[in-house]
């Protein structure tokens, strides 16, 4: 069936009439200008539009009531889906900040980003979670929910997909993020709230202390499982690009894997470390297996715009209008005498 969501605005159909039946004639007292093709004009004016008076009158109506309709934003709503009843509330809070631009990721003998990494696997994870509620987290020097929880996962993989690095500054605010992700999760049912945390890094802007944080978490029941991102070892080239002074480096020192350990344990969760995608991959795989907890049942309506149509509507009607205007002056034109032909007669 169609709703619409502003149905007043149809009220103002008959407004175009009541103005040229109530309002008085315009009666300007302007002094008047001299135009010397004032007979030229007259005539393309009659030939173009005076026909007959209501020539123009039918279309103009016609546009005004396509472009009401457009304003009144009709809507088409589907039948009722009945969504599962099982499922899990899942909050995914993934970092963005400057350290996740590191290349120790390989996908298909290429390096990639980390970010890039949780991109692709992520986007994985997010397709098949039919039947669960998904939010997500996006955290660097702040924390800001970018998706709240929803079925509709194809927006949280487009989401996550389109997050850039740096958008939320360059530091990394882990105890905010879980903070935040609290805040989102503490009003469903008890049993099924999980927050999965990816980062690379430590602590180092949040206004609140993650463990602080991990045991408000713990309060309220809600299970984090922490993720470390990055790999042990990193081969950065010598000399000019070559194995000549190359040297083994740890791009993952500043990982504190410490505290993320202790934020699974106190909230009953799991740490687990993703040194490549594979392991990412596993990890989860894992996560999959978690035990769906029984909700109520859900009815989903879906929706759709219809304003386009009668939008779509009035910009041809108006390009008729103009198309017609156009030919009218061009026949007009061709049967004007050239200014040599007048002369000569």
């Amino acid at each position: 069936m169609i709703e619409w969501i502003w149905p007043w605005l149809l009220v103002l159909a008959p407004l175009p009439w009541l103005v040229r039946r109530l309002l008085p004639a315009a009666n300007s007292q302007q002094p008047a200008m001299r135009a010397p093709f004032y007979a030229e004009w007259q005539q393309m004016s009659e030939v173009s539009g005076g026909r007959s008076s209501g020539g123009n009158t039918v279309p103009a109506i016609a546009l005004w009531l396509l472009l009401l309709l457009a304003a009144a934003r009709p809507v088409w709503i589907g039948e009722a889906i009945e969504l599962p009843n099982s499922g899990r509330d899942l909050m995914m809070a993934v970092d963005i900040s400057g350290s996740m631009r590191i290349e120790d990721m390989q996908v298909r003998q290429t390096m990639v980003t980390r970010v890039e990494a949780v991109r692709q696997v992520g986007a994985q994870f997010i397709s098949q979670r039919s039947g669960d509620r998904l939010g997500l987290i996006l955290f660097g020097s702040n924390a800001y929910v970018q998706s709240p929880l929803s079925f509709d996962t194809s927006t949280v993989e487009r989401f996550l997909s389109e997050a850039q690095i740096g958008f939320a500054g360059e530091e990394t605010a882990i105890g905010d993020a879980i903070g935040l992700a609290v805040k989102r999760l503490k009003e469903r049912p008890a049993e099924s709230r999980v927050l999965i945390l990816l980062t690379d890094g430590q602590d180092t802007a949040s206004s609140v202390k993650p463990l602080d944080a991990a045991k408000l978490a713990a309060k309220l029941g809600i299970r984090i499982y922490t993720v470390g991102i990055g790999a042990d070892s990193l081969t950065l080239p010598g000399l000019f690009g070559s194995s000549f002074g190359s040297r083994q480096v740890n791009p993952s020192a500043e990982l504190d894997e410490p505290t993320l350990q202790e934020i699974a344990r106190l909230t009953g969760g799991e740490y687990f470390r993703a040194r490549n995608p594979q392991e990412l991959v596993t990890i989860y795989q894992l996560l999959d297996e978690l035990e769906p907890v029984e909700q109520e049942t859900t009815l989903y309506r879906p929706r759709q715009a219809l304003g386009y149509l009668p939008l779509l509507g009035a910009l041809f009607l108006s390009f008729l209008l103009a198309l017609r205007h156009c030919s009218s002056v061009l026949n007009w034109r061709s049967t004007q005498p050239v200014a040599g032909q007048q002369e000569g007669r």
